[in-house]
C-alpha cells in the first residue's frame, strides 16, 4: 500500500499528512533546499491545533467560546472581587482594547461580568466577575486544568521543563 492510499485515522486526516512524507517530498522535488524547519513549524502548529481545540471544547462546556473563556480566567487570577481597567484586561492578554469590548459585551448580557465606575476616576471603568461569572470561572478551571494535564500526560516532569524552556526561546 503506497503512503498517499494508506488508512489514516481521523486524528491523522485532520492534521494533515504525516510530517515525515511532507519533508520525503520536498526532499525529492527540491533537494536543493532544506525543509527541515517545515516539519518543527508544522508540528508546533498541530501541537497548537490539538491544545486549542481540547481548551476551546471545555470553555463550550460553560458556553463559552475561547475568547470569553480567556477574559473569565483572567479576571479570576486577579483574586475575588478584584477588578481590572479594560485596558489593563487587554493588556494582559494581548488583546486590542476594540477586541475587549465585544468580549465584555457578550459577557455582561450573560451577566458573567460587570463594568463598575472607578471611585477614582469617573472617566475610567474596571471589569469584575460577578458571583456567577466566578462560579463558572472557578468551575472551568479545574476541568481546564484537567484537560491540559491529559495532554500531558505523555511527558514527564523533566520533558514538560524542556518543552517550555524550548518553545520560550521560540516564542520570544
Amino acid at each position: 500500500m503506497s503512503q498517499d492510499s494508506r488508512a489514516r485515522s481521523p486524528a491523522e486526516s485532520a492534521q494533515g499528512a504525516p510530517l515525515e512524507t511532507i519533508l520525503q517530498q520536498w526532499k525529492r522535488e527540491r533537494p536543493d533546499l532544506d525543509p527541515s524547519p517545515m516539519a518543527v513549524c508544522g508540528a508546533l502548529r498541530r501541537a497548537n491545533d490539538r491544545v486549542r481545540t481540547a481548551v476551546e471544547g471545555n470553555a463550550a462546556k460553560g458556553g463559552l467560546d475561547g475568547a470569553g473563556f480567556d477574559v473569565l480566567l483572567t479576571l479570576r487570577r486577579q483574586g475575588r472581587g478584584e477588578t481590572l481597567t479594560p485596558s489593563a484586561l487587554a493588556g494582559e492578554m494581548m488583546l486590542s482594547t476594540s477586541a475587549m469590548t465585544n468580549r465584555l459585551d457578550r459577557l455582561e448580557k450573560r451577566g458573567l461580568v460587570e463594568r463598575r465606575s472607578d471611585p477614582k476616576d469617573r472617566r475610567s471603568l474596571k471589569i469584575a466577575l460577578t458571583e456567577d461569572g466566578f462560579a463558572l470561572a472557578d468551575r472551568l478551571v479545574m476541568s481546564h486544568l484537567a484537560v491540559e494535564e491529559q495532554m500531558l500526560t505523555p511527558l514527564d516532569t523533566a520533558e514538560r521543563e524542556e518543552l517550555k524552556r524550548l518553545l520560550a526561546k521560540v516564542g520570544v
